[in-house]
């Protein structure tokens, strides 16, 4: 009964710490208090190879296995959660998740290695150095650079589609990281090469003139000349989709962060720009789905907004931040989204929202999928962006 009684209390003064916290102004620390108290239920929760990736609308949990393309945010963000609480029970379950995706090494049907891989395996071995986590990354990184076509001149995204010969989705930037990194871990060169010449070959095709881009452009294979330009999640073809316009901007400032390529830091500007002069950017800096909707509305009238293209925006403003004469616009443009995502109408309460770190993202809003629901990779960049802030303000970690 007395250790009962003590549970109770602790919980009570939890609680009553992050309000004070949220009140008082300190939101990065109310911030990661709320990070180490979800993961460590949800690593407590879920079963390694089973991992969470959002709420379906009956309220059930809806589960990656290993093949799925998100399976690598959760163990990703307990490895960020580690290190910005510093709490090694994260640093103990992300080891567990991680290892749990071991089979991955074996897919070779998709694009996605770099979200399942590198986000998981690699963010073990950043952190760790372990050797245990190279073997996985090293077969994964070979998978994903055959899927490189010099004839196109970009890797191929998707192995299905009736009517696609060889598409490639603006998503696909993301898993150049992945690629660069293990070119010069593997002494591959030639990943890095074909990281850059994707990069190239979608700054030509995949861009309109204001630098909002398409979501997928299908190539010839024999040819390599471009089929069709259209959309998959996105409103309508001519649409930008909001996390596609994120993923451009991370993808490139990246980059350029890998190659050095000016090329690819002006394109991050241009692409930045659209975003964030935007008419239809909302006063809080979390876009709608996509910035052209107008009708597609959810079942309470409203357009829903996407906090995983926000997270995403985040990340990318604060590295182009830091390679520019004028970064400060694009770091204060980030701290009002992380602010945004911080407060009470994003981040979850401790306990709550089976879980997950933010609440109200968008999957695939033409799909009726995953409409307002938590997202694992909007929990994985925002804490992503959370780290990055904390360098540039040279917050130390992990926050005690």
């Amino acid at each position: 009964m007395k250790r009962r009684f003590h549970a109770i209390i602790s919980g009570i003064l939890f609680l009553v710490t992050i309000q004070v916290q949220a009140q008082s102004g300190d939101w990065f620390r109310h911030s990661v208090t709320v990070i180490g108290e979800q993961l460590t239920r949800a690593a407590g929760t879920y079963t390694p190879g089973f991992n969470p990736r959002s709420v379906n609308p009956n309220g059930n949990v809806r589960t990656a296995p290993y093949t799925d393309w998100t399976t690598g945010f959760f163990p990703g963000s307990l490895w960020y959660g580690y290190e910005l609480t510093g709490n090694k029970a994260l640093a103990t379950s992300a080891r567990r998740f991680t290892l749990a995706l071991d089979s991955i090494r074996y897919v070779t049907k998709t694009h996605d290695l770099g979200f399942m891989l590198y986000c998981s395996y690699g963010n073990a071995w950043r952190i760790t150095n372990d050797n245990t986590y190279l073997p996985v990354l090293e077969e994964g990184a070979q998978h994903l650079y055959d899927r490189f076509s010099p004839k196109t001149g970009v890797i191929r995204s998707w192995d299905f589609g009736d009517h696609w010969k060889f598409p490639v989705i603006i998503d696909n930037m993301m898993n150049l990281e992945y690629l660069y990194w293990a070119g010069q871990q593997f002494k591959k060169p030639v990943y890095s090469q074909a990281a850059s010449t994707h990069a190239l070959t979608t700054m030509k095709h995949h861009f309109r003139k204001d630098y909002s881009s398409y979501h997928v452009v299908d190539y010839d294979p024999v040819t390599g000349n471009v089929r069709s330009k259209e959309t998959h999640q996105g409103l309508t073809d001519e649409s930008a989709w909001a996390r596609g316009q994120a993923w451009g901007l991370y993808g490139y400032i990246m980059c350029y962060n890998n190659s050095g390529n000016p090329q690819f830091l002006q394109q991050a500007q241009h692409i930045a720009r659209f975003i964030m002069t935007h008419p239809r950017m909302p006063k809080n800096k979390i876009p709608v789905w996509d910035f052209d909707v107008h009708n597609a509305l959810d079942s309470d009238g409203r357009a829903p907004r996407d906090a995983s293209a926000a997270a995403v925006i985040a990340c990318g403003l604060l590295d182009l931040s830091t390679k520019v004469k004028d970064g400060k616009k694009y770091a204060d443009y980030a701290e009002d989204i992380l602010k945004t995502l911080s407060s009470p109408d994003f981040l979850a309460a401790p306990g709550d929202n089976h879980f997950f770190i933010l609440k109200h993202s968008v999957g695939a809003f033409l799909y009726n999928s995953e409409i307002d629901t938590p997202l694992n990779y909007a929990d994985y960049y925002y804490l992503e962006a959370l780290k990055k802030y904390a360098a540039l303000k040279k917050i130390a970690l992990p926050l005690k």
